[in-house]
């Protein structure tokens, strides 16, 4: 039988706040465990929650971001359940009434866009993390208390393509957003997975499975693709899908179980007693999205005017600093935004990676490298020369229009001057010109090769070029009879 995979995903970003969602205490990745922590996050008797204002900023602009309607009362519940990791015995959520609902976000597969229903989008505090050793399992409380927005989409997805697609899209617009760093290794993004599948052609769901804690992009593509061919194994052979939540073993390359679910858990959810509800003023709410950074589709947009490839832009758009960087050089008047991209995206991040430095810490200015551009288009220089001026520019961070006056390398794009050395090279290269003239076309390269030698490298090699064709005329291969 052929089956649907039906595919919904809860993903939790850790907001990006100087401190946590309901005390003072900081939000600091990677410092010594339980160091992070105000007697709040520990539970301590008379401590009393107060809501983190930036938090909730953010929560309006990822709501925004992902074309949710934004609440206009907060309301927090208590999600009440006994674990190690939540010291309170609760969890502080938004069940009833979330921050963002009934969104959507638009991904790109195999070339067609497909938009994805987001149900809701609502603000919480984190767990603290659990270490598990062999013979006892150790407690961190430094992220207890972290803000989260969890981000629960619809059952839309079909494919473990899909979802990683969805799960990029998330990941980009949080960062670009800079709620999140929207670090998978670090935690500061989590996903769990829920997967049926049905018999296709039909409406009713099937038994779903979920996958928890995937870190990894394509962790989750593979953890579907494998979770759909399981299912679909169980199901041929007569068998019934057990609901299950299940972990994803990079090793093994297949999702194992965690445990079973037999009945629903009741979290005996009711409204939070000591956060009363808060209305959100609209001034307030008109600051938080007027003040958002710019989207990745808003730059896919203007990159795709400014006559960059499909390709160029995806390979752009992975750095923000650098999709900031290059349309910073664009507003300075760049003629050529292709040439920019190759400088920037070759030859600098190049230097930046093998050196381990930022854009910031370039000796140059982007002023500078905007004229670099212009020279080489002009035809001022040439691309070996532009090649040789921009590593100048790096190491010493000299302005490239006293680099080329100093190494005397100005192209010679002058017409008259270039076909006075032309006229000279032909004259003395008679074989190669019948060569060519006889359907040799490697001649062209060796004649504008003379011409570029004579000039000691400062003849256009475009015009030298131009005015070689025009003087001995076309290539005419011969015909076989």
């Amino acid at each position: 039988m052929e089956y649907e995979p039906v595919i919904g995903i809860e993903i939790h970003v850790e907001l990006k706040t100087k401190s946590k969602m309901f005390s003072s205490a900081p939000c600091t990745f990677g410092k010594d465990p339980n160091s992070q922590t105000v007697p709040l996050d520990l539970a301590f008797p008379g401590t009393m929650p107060v809501v983190n204002e930036e938090a909730v900023v953010f929560g309006i602009r990822v709501s925004t971001a992902l074309n949710m309607k934004v609440a206009r009362t907060l309301y927090f519940d208590r999600k009440n359940y006994f674990y190690p990791d939540l010291p309170k015995g609760y969890q502080i959520t938004q069940q009833f009434h979330p921050i963002g609902r009934d969104g959507f976000v638009e991904i790109n597969v195999d070339g067609k866009t497909e938009k994805i229903g987001i149900e809701q989008a609502h603000l919480e505090e984190d767990t603290a993390k659990q270490i598990h050793l062999s013979d006892i399992s150790l407690l961190n409380f430094n992220r207890c208390g972290t803000p989260l927005i969890e981000i629960v989409s619809l059952p839309e997805m079909h494919s473990g393509l899909e979802a990683m697609k969805y799960v990029e899209a998330i990941r980009e617009i949080v960062a670009y957003l800079g709620v999140s760093d929207g670090k998978m290794e670090n935690g500061s993004l989590r996903c769990d997975i829920n997967v049926s599948l049905r018999p296709k052609g039909t409406i009713k769901l099937g038994t779903k499975c979920e996958c928890k804690n995937l870190n990894t992009i394509q962790n989750i593509r593979s953890a579907v693709d494998y979770e759909v061919k399981r299912q679909s194994e169980i199901l041929d052979a007569g068998g019934q899908v057990e609901q299950e939540t299940r972990r994803y073993d990079e090793g093994l390359k297949q999702t194992v179980l965690m445990r079973k679910k037999t009945d629903a858990i009741d979290y005996k959810y009711f409204r939070e007693p000591n956060i009363v509800p808060i209305d959100l003023d609209e001034g307030f709410i008109y600051d938080a999205i007027h003040s958002m950074n710019k989207l990745p589709n808003a730059y896919r947009s203007e990159l795709k005017a400014d006559g960059l490839s499909d390709y160029e832009i995806e390979e752009l758009l992975k750095n923000q600093d650098f999709v900031v960087y290059f349309e910073d050089c664009l507003a300075l008047g760049i003629k050529n935004s292709s040439t920019l991209w190759n400088f920037l995206m070759v030859d600098i991040l190049g230097y930046l990676n093998k050196s381990q430095k930022t854009l910031d810490e370039l000796k140059f200015s982007k002023e500078n490298l905007v004229q670099l551009v212009n020279d080489l288009t002009s035809g001022k220089i040439n691309s070996k020369q532009a090649k040789e001026v921009l590593a100048i520019m790096i190491e010493e961070g000299k302005n490239p229009t006293d680099i080329i006056k100093e190494k005397g390398m100005e192209q010679i794009s002058d017409t008259g001057e270039v076909e006075k050395l032309v006229d000279e090279i032909l004259k003395n290269n008679q074989q190669s010109v019948a060569d060519y003239q006889h359907g040799k076309d490697h001649a062209l390269g060796y004649l504008v090769g003379q011409v570029m030698k004579m000039s000691h490298g400062k003849a256009n090699p475009n015009l030298s070029k131009e005015l070689i064709v025009k003087k001995i005329g076309p290539c005419i291969k011969p015909t076989n009879k």
